[in-house]
């Protein structure tokens, strides 16, 4: 039997362990924004605040710069709304805008350290919890499960992309 497939000899028993799964999964999202909820209310930020600056964290990893406008694309915001979300991360200091090096009519967006330290604070918490237990698992499983956490985030983006 492939891996993901639901069919098997007991396929009752298998949809029932497809349908557990998705369950975990809603269980995990909600426990998820549940902590990031509690670290925006704590730290005055907004929900999308803390988005934006985790989109311009992962870009700057990437070594691709974030603009404005993939942000705006990124968040699925409008114009405005992701001024006005630039504004209130430009004037905390989590944020800079700069003219681009190499093309002086586009925008992009620096992470400054104030926000790689709310970063840290956000997530070295949760890292601290989830470690131990990643750590429990031998390494062939942890590679089966990163591949489907890949997939299940792709699919979640699908849903969401309609």
């Amino acid at each position: 039997m492939a891996v993901g497939s639901a069919k098997g000899r007991d396929g009752v028993r298998d949809q029932a362990s497809v349908d557990h799964l998705v369950t975990l999964l809603r269980r995990f999202t909600m426990e998820t924004e549940r902590y990031i909820a509690t670290f925006g209310t704590d730290n005055e930020m907004h929900r999308t605040d803390l988005n934006a600056l985790g989109a311009i964290m992962d870009a700057s990893r990437s070594g691709e710069p974030m603009t404005p406008g993939r942000l705006s694309t990124q968040l699925r915001l409008s114009a405005p709304a992701t001024s006005a979300l630039l504004d209130r991360l430009e004037n905390a200091g989590h944020v800079r805008r700069v003219r681009s090096t190499t093309d002086r009519r586009r925008v992009d967006l620096v992470i400054t350290e104030t926000a790689l330290a709310v970063g840290r604070a956000l997530f070295m918490p949760l890292s601290e919890q989830l470690r131990p237990v990643i750590e429990r698992y031998p390494a062939d499983q942890r590679a089966l499960v990163a591949d489907f956490l890949t997939d299940v985030a792709d699919a979640t983006r699908s849903a969401a992309d309609g």
